[in-house]
C-alpha cells in the first residue's frame, strides 16, 4: 500500500520531499526506473551497515531523483529528507558515495532516536535496464539479486535466491516476489481476511470451493488460508497446498477439528512432517469469534511466518 503525497511529479527546486510513502522494494525500484525513463537522473540509496540499533534492516532502500523527489525509507523517517538532499549532491556530481548518520557521523545535528548509526551507499544509476530486468523477474515470481560494486560503481543483475549483505567487497541486495495470500472458505470470513491482507500489501487469490488454483500459483512466497467449517470442503485445496512450497498453510477449526483433520490426512498417506506444516487452529490467538478478529489474527500469523521464512 502507498499513500500519495505528490499527486503529480512536477520538477521542484531540489527541496527533498516524498513522492509517496512506501517501504516496499518493488515500489522503490519502479519509482527509480520510471524516473530514468522520464528523463531524470536518479540514485538508489541502500542501508549497507548498522552500528548498534536501527529502525530498518540491512538492505533497506530509497530512490531519489535529481529534483529531490524520493520514496522509500532507510530509517524511521527521521533522516530520509537529509539522505535525499545528500543523494541530490551525489547526482549533481555524478559519482557514488557513502554516507553515515548517527553514531560516528560528521552530521552532529542528526541523531538517530535508536542511538545507533547507519552507513548508506548512494549509487548513481546510469542505466534503467538492470532495474527493468529486476522488476520483470519479480513480476514473473522469480527471486533475484542486485550486486553493487562500490569501486566499479556498477549494479549487476543476478537471478536466484540468496541473502542480503556483503559478499567480499560487493553488497548484494536480495529481492523476493510480492507476498501473496490464497484465501478460500465461507464468504464472510474469507472476505474479511482478504480485505485485511490486501490492506497489508498482500496480493490476493480468492479460490472458490470446487475450483483448484493452478499449481504454479502456489509458490514459496504464497500463503494459504482455508476458512471452511467442513473438512470435506477444504480437503482438495489442503492437499494441493501440501504438495506445494507455500510458506504458510492455515486451516480454520478447533483443536478437536484439527485432530479429525490429521486422522483423515494420515489415512490418505500423509506423514507427520506434512501435518506439522498446517497451522490449526489458524491465527495467532484462539477463539476469534467474529470475522474481523479472525482476519486480524490470520494476517498477523501469516506475517509472522513470512518473517520467519526469510
Amino acid at each position: 500500500m502507498t499513500a500519495r503525497i505528490a499527486p503529480d511529479l512536477e520538477p521542484i527546486a531540489q527541496v527533498p520531499r516524498a513522492a509517496f510513502l512506501s517501504d516496499d522494494a518493488i515500489d522503490i525500484l519502479r519509482f527509480a526506473a520510471k524516473s530514468l525513463e522520464d528523463g531524470y537522473v536518479a540514485a538508489l540509496v541502500t542501508l549497507v551497515q548498522i552500528h548498534g540499533g536501527a529502525a530498518r534492516a540491512i538492505g533497506a532502500q530509497m530512490a531519489v531523483r535529481q529534483d529531490g523527489l524520493y520514496c522509500g525509507f532507510v530509517s524511521g523517517g527521521c533522516t530520509e529528507a537529509a539522505v535525499a538532499a545528500e543523494a541530490v549532491i551525489a547526482l549533481q556530481n555524478g559519482t557514488d558515495r557513502n554516507l553515515r548518520f548517527g553514531e560516528g557521523s560528521p552530521f552532529l545535528d542528526i541523531v538517530l532516536p535508536c542511538g545507533g548509526g547507519i552507513t548508506l551507499a548512494i549509487h548513481v544509476i546510469r542505466d534503467a535496464a538492470v532495474l527493468l530486468r529486476t522488476l520483470a523477474a519479480l513480476q514473473q515470481r522469480t527471486p533475484v539479486r542486485l550486486r553493487y560494486h562500490p569501486r566499479q560503481r556498477t549494479l549487476v543483475f543476478e537471478p536466484g535466491e540468496g541473502a542480503t549483505g556483503w559478499e567480499g567487497d560487493c553488497f548484494v541486495r536480495a529481492y523476493r516476489p510480492r507476498q501473496r495470500l490464497l484465501v478460500a472458505g465461507t464468504p464472510m470470513e474469507a472476505g474479511a481476511v482478504a480485505r485485511v491482507a490486501a490492506a497489508s500489501g498482500y496480493e490476493i487469490i480468492a479460490a472458490e470451493w470446487g475450483r483448484m488454483p493452478p499449481q504454479d500459483q502456489l509458490d514459496g512466497d504464497t500463503a494459504v488460508a482455508l476458512l471452511f467449517h467442513d473438512i470435506d470442503r477444504e480437503l482438495a485445496l489442503l492437499e494441493r497446498a501440501l504438495a506445494s512450497p507455500v510458506f504458510y498453510i492455515g486451516a480454520l477449526g478447533s483443536r478437536r477439528t484439527h485432530a479429525k483433520r490429521c486422522t483423515v490426512l494420515r489415512q490418505r498417506g500423509y506423514g507427520e512432517a506434512d501435518l506439522a506444516r498446517i497451522r490449526a487452529p489458524i491465527g495467532i490467538f484462539d477463539k476469534a469469534r467474529d470475522a474481523n478478529s479472525l482476519a486480524l489474527s490470520v494476517v498477523a500469523d501469516v506475517a509472522k511466518s513470512r518473517v520467519a521464512s526469510e
